[in-house]
Formats: structure tokens, sequence, C-alpha cells
């Protein structure tokens, strides 16, 4: 039997249109891989509910593995660091309190931070680099440098210094035809800005399939 490899980026409470993605649309099974591309929480109205069904998947017995976003971050972040929590607050941290129904970051349940806490910054595989945003290729160790997996937004790629594996991210919402044209690129993007719409160049959730290069989009449904 074949696995299937799904990568889907930026959910960003997005959770109906995230289950309607992978149950009716790819129709996952328990024999596929799923990766996620971080920012589950913030903007969209469901973002505890994506980490349910992300954890719910997990428990049920289906190959999940999420990585770490520059939103999951500040999640993470905004209990103990004022800096932080302002600048989540800016960047939609309000729906995430409103979908745990508290007021303060200090009051979402410690089960849920443990979750992102536990998250790694990117995945290796042997074909591809998985991260949300991108690598540093200045620093020594591109691996090093984690802030730049959640926050780079330049698209350098030096393929020598990967093992020649292509780099698929989020975190930058573009076009659908952006994206198309990316698949044959060495720095594959994959964010439509599901959270984004009615915007009719955005507002899609995307799935790409590692071995076919199948693209498939569901529509904001939140």
């Amino acid at each position: 039997m074949i696995v299937r490899r799904f990568v889907i980026p930026d959910i960003h409470g997005c959770a109906r249109t995230f289950a309607a993605l992978v149950f009716d649309v790819l129709r996952l099974h328990r024999t596929d891989t799923l990766y996620l591309l971080g920012d589950y929480v913030d903007r969209g109205p469901r973002s505890r509910e994506v980490i349910d069904l992300i954890r719910s998947l997990q428990s049920d017995g289906f190959s999940v593995h999420p990585i770490r976003g520059n939103h999951d971050e500040m999640f993470l972040q905004a209990c103990g660091s004022l800096d932080y929590h302002r600048l989540w607050i800016l960047n939609g941290g309000l729906t995430t309190l409103e979908s745990f129904g508290v007021e303060e970051p200090c009051e979402i349940p410690a089960s849920y931070k443990r979750f992102v806490a536990g998250l790694p910054y990117y995945l290796e595989r042997d074909d591809y680099i998985l991260v949300h945003a991108g690598l540093n290729f200045k620093a020594d160790d591109p691996f090093a440098d984690t802030q730049a997996m959640l926050w780079n937004r330049s698209g350098e790629v030096e393929p020598e210094r990967i093992g020649s594996r292509k780099i698929i991210s989020g975190h930058t919402p573009v076009s659908r035809e952006t994206i198309r044209q990316s698949i044959s690129t060495g720095r594959i993007y994959l964010d439509n800005g599901c959270v984004y719409a009615p915007d009719p160049d955005l507002g899609t959730l995307t799935a790409l399939e590692l071995n076919s290069l199948s693209l498939y989009f569901q529509t904001n449904i939140d």
C-alpha cells in the first residue's frame, strides 16, 4: 500500500475548514502521514478546537506530525512576557482567548500549553525540510536559528547546505497560482491565507501530497 504524505500549513483557528479538508477532501487514512506547518491559533474563531482536533487525530492512531509556528510561540510565551503578550494581542490573540473562554493567556489550560511546548521547530525528511517560515542561510548552521524558522520571510534557499532537499513552508500568505508555481522550485509555499476569506486571491486551506505533488484546496467555512 502506498503511504500518502500530506502537508497542511497555517490553520489559524479554522477548525471546521481543517476538518473538512482532512476528512472530506483528503479522506485521511491511518496509513497516511499528515504534517502540519504551525500557526494553529489566532485570527480564526476556533483555536481551541483546532488543537483538540489535532490531539484527537493523534490519539485515534493517525500519523500526525505538527511543528511550531510564530503564532504558536506567541501563544506559549504570552503568559510570562508582557512584550509577547502585546505582540500576541496585536496579531489575533484575542480570538484565541475567546475560543478558550478566558480573558488572560495565563488562564489557558496547561495541557494546551504543554502540547505547544512539545512541538519541534522543523522536521527533516529524506526529500524535504518542513518548517513554518524558513531557514537562515546567513548563519553558520541554518538549523540553529529557531527565530528564523518562526519568522523568516526571505525565501532564500541554498540547496547544497540542506542535502539538495526542498523547503516547504507556510507563514506568508500567497495566491493559489503562486503556490502552484512554487511546486516545481526548491522553495514550496503553501499558505493561501485561509483566515483571510473572502479575499479573491486567498481564503482557502491548502494541502500538498508529497509523493504525487497534488494540491488540494478547501474554502474557509468557519
